[in-house]
């Protein structure tokens, strides 16, 4: 079906206005912090056969892969049979999924009697099960992560509101309050979504609006080539390492190998080291939204529209049993710290083809921390995700304390968590001076946040990475800064392992350090005026600038 320009236009925009405004939905209508404040998920258009239209831009660790998880469900069940109060569920990472804590919903979209698309949600949830509140440090098993959901279809009328779907899961949580409320926000996102796509169906016609979703993921396909066949054609490979295996084992190495021909590419981690014992692996689905979110934000421009166009164009291969592929049942709750590996490694890799589009490695480490207290039977469950400094580019200074790139979560204001819990306080949040790497353009800054423990009985949990292994730089600038973990309990200190889960006692101090991201360019190179700037934001102490910076310091005076 020829659609004319005008419809294309306006139906295309309108398709993406849908999922930006169920994400909006999501975030809104959710009841933790990690989903409310943090906006931890993501929500998206799918067409009749799973494949995504239209993305909010919320996660970028959910790039490329919600409609490759759909097909999971695609592959259960013969779609055709999906009714209007029919949905799915799942979370399973050995079936396409992510990590068990990203619950994915979808909702068959129809018009009429005809199925149109469907409507995708997933959000990140505070408790899902598992050894213990919100993080289960010591798991040797996916199994010991959470509840597993395969990929299954279920009745709204018959196993929500009240059904056996809602009550397994309730009956599996810790904090049932808010992880049931961010599920009926999936819901509440999926609908509206299913809703807006209906009014443009009523108004235009399904075949048209079907119509404009295979060519809005066409455009995409034809954007995205022609910005891969600008870049040289050549094999080009990168490295990146995470500091240990979580046994003290390591460093662990991810290669990135990148082949560039004509309008496509290929992406290769052939030499990346074995899957660990630890929950450190990602699963094949976090590894290909990884590596699709670096060559997007490399080599695309940022109004190309994410959808399955993107797909076409880039190959992604994974060897299986390796840290980003591993075998059932290997544990996957950190699989985000091997993704931003793949991201540093590829990144470090395309730094040869085209030097001017990159940045440097940034903090690139989701540093989750959780704080839990058990009182009179009801958890209390607290989960915070870190970021830190971003990577210098060529023009730029890296961003400051702001959350890593595939992460994107947004601030958890210190308001809001004193709204809502009781067993501690945040004592300080600021930022670190000399906390970045310098060079023609610095890193980012690194930040601090510390937790004073009110009441005895609480734990600490927390993953992260960077403990021992800093940020690298690219063409002559020098590493960002690590980071670290401690408590302080009077005149003692407890220090931390990037891994790791503390008892906690009325008056202790739980410090977390962020570290700030890699320079790029020789420090010979900073301008006089960045440097006097920094000096005058306190982000660069006297001492540090007439150290790294004399030549300088001596011109601007």
């Amino acid at each position: 079906m020829t659609v004319s320009p005008i419809d294309y236009a306006i139906l295309s925009q309108a398709i993406l206005a849908a999922a930006r405004e169920m994400g909006a939905k999501l975030v809104r209508s959710a009841y933790s912090t990690i989903l409310r404040e943090a906006r931890d998920g993501s929500a998206a258009i799918l067409d009749r056969d799973g494949n995504t239209v239209a993305q909010a831009e919320l996660i970028p660790m959910q790039l490329g892969t919600i409609g490759l998880v759909f097909q999971a469900c695609a592959r259960e069940y013969d779609l055709d049979a999906v009714g209007p109060d029919d949905f799915f569920v799942m979370n399973d990472a050995y079936s396409g999924g992510q990590h068990l804590q990203d619950v994915f919903f979808f909702h068959p979209i129809f018009a009429g009697d005809r199925r149109v698309g469907f409507a995708a949600s997933v959000a990140h949830h505070l408790d899902i099960g598992g050894g213990s509140p919100g993080l289960s440090v010591h798991a040797r098993d996916v199994h010991s992560e959470g509840i597993i959901i395969p990929p299954t279809k279920f009745s709204m009328a018959r196993d929500w509101n009240g059904g056996p779907l809602e009550r397994i899961l309730r009956a599996n949580v810790r904090a049932p309050l808010q992880t049931m409320g961010d599920f009926n926000a999936q819901i509440a996102a999926n609908r509206i979504g299913a809703q807006r796509i209906g009014e443009m169906c009523a108004r235009y016609g399904a075949e048209t609006v079907e119509a404009v979703m295979a060519e809005f993921q066409a455009y995409t396909e034809r954007r995205v080539r022609a910005a891969i066949a600008e870049a040289p054609d050549g094999t080009y490979t990168g490295e990146a390492v995470l500091d240990d295996d979580g046994l003290g084992r390591g460093p662990i190495r991810v290669r990135s190998t990148v082949t560039i021909a004509g309008d496509r590419i290929r992406v290769d981690y052939d030499g990346t080291d074995p899957q660990v014992a630890t929950y450190l692996n990602a699963p094949l689905a976090g590894t290909i939204s990884a590596t699709m979110s670096c060559v997007k934000s490399v080599l695309t421009s940022p109004d190309i529209p994410f959808n399955a166009g993107l797909t076409r164009s880039v190959e992604v291969e994974v060897p299986k049993g390796s840290i980003l592929n591993p075998h059932y049942p290997a544990p996957v709750r950190a699989r985000m710290l091997s993704c931003y590996r793949a991201f540093n490694a590829t990144m470090n890799a395309l730094s040869q083809a085209v030097p001017e589009k990159v940045i440097a490695n940034g903090f690139d480490c989701t540093t989750v921390a959780c704080l839990s207290w058990l009182n009179d039977g009801a958890y209390s469950v607290y989960l915070e995700i870190f970021g830190g400094g971003y990577g210098a580019s060529a023009d730029e200074d890296g961003c400051d304390a702001i959350d890593s790139p595939m992460s994107n979560c947004a601030n958890t204001p210190v308001e809001a968590v004193d709204q809502d819990y009781a067993f501690f306080r945040v004592e300080e949040y600021a930022l670190t001076p000399d906390s970045f790497g310098h060079g023609t353009a610095r890193g980012g800054t690194g930040f601090v946040k510390s937790y004073r423990i009110l009441r005895d009985g609480a734990t600490v949990a927390l993953y992260g990475d960077r403990f021992t292994t800093a940020p690298q730089p690219l063409f002559g600038g020098a590493p960002g800064t690590t980071a670290a973990c401690e408590i302080r309990r009077g005149d003692e200190v407890i220090s931390l392992t990037s891994k790791d889960m503390k008892e906690l006692r009325a008056g202790d101090l739980v410090t977390f350090r962020l570290g700030g991201g890699a320079g790029y360019g020789p420090v010979s190179g900073r301008s006089a005026e960045r440097i006097a700037e920094d000096l005058r934001n306190g982000l660069l102490t006297r001492e540090t600038a007439e150290r790294v910076y004399p030549a300088q310091l001596v011109a601007a005076e």
